[in-house]
């Protein structure tokens, strides 16, 4: 199997959201559609295996509560993409890559254009912050993460998010833009997704291939 790094740019789309407004739960969505790759950042760097260099490197910085340098996340991604190539998990001639959770800033947004054509960006924009710490509350209490859903927590994350990641809509151009309201059903954002996901021309080229 042909490694990423050797392919033609992987076409993608980004969500991109505040915690709390729903992106996961989209790109989970999306990615059980046939053509569509989901790639959420969190859930894979969570499962890395780390007996390999990087993921060794990976668990040195974040053991010590540093940031993972951009470069190596970036490496860390394409590991991680060539391991689904290789397992059949993703088919970059076919599949529609669904990316969740990177960029988370604007450097890794610089990296990643070596790798990906971005053909739209979906913005799920929740300016009612009382909202998404509503929500972020309910999700880890769900999940038995009781750490997370402290104000403390949750003021941080949103606030790391408007300083890190929000500025990553002045990197794209705006006409690949598309701003979503996420306070919607989820239903509805879903189908806004859709409708501008099937107007692509990259849509219609990438569905004329065969499986």
């Amino acid at each position: 199997m042909t490694p990423s790094s050797t392919l033609p740019k992987k076409p993608a789309f980004i969500i991109l959201g505040a915690p709390g407004s729903g992106k996961g739960t989209q790109g989970m969505i999306l990615g059980r559609i046939p053509r569509f790759f989901h790639f959420a950042c969190g859930d894979v760097f969570r499962s890395l295996d780390t007996r390999t260099v990087l993921g060794k490197q990976f668990v040195d910085f974040s053991s010590r509560g540093e940031l993972v340098p951009d470069e190596l996340t970036i490496d860390l991604w394409k590991a991680q993409m060539d391991n689904f190539i290789d397992a059949h998990r993703y088919k970059p001639d076919i599949d529609l890559l669904i990316l969740d959770g990177i960029p988370r800033n604007v450097q890794q947004a610089e990296i990643l254009s070596q790798h990906i054509e971005v053909h739209q960006v979906f913005h799920l924009s929740c300016p009612n912050r009382n909202e998404l710490a509503r929500r972020m509350r309910k999700r880890a209490l769900k999940e038995n993460r009781l750490d997370d859903a402290s104000d403390k927590v949750i003021d941080q994350r949103i606030a790391t998010y408007e300083a890190e990641t929000k500025p990553i809509l002045d990197y794209y151009p705006d006409d690949i833009i598309t701003n979503i309201d996420a306070t919607q059903l989820p239903v509805k954002v879903l189908a806004e997704m859709i409708q501008r996901i099937t107007a692509l021309p990259v849509y219609d080229e990438m569905a004329k291939n065969p499986e």
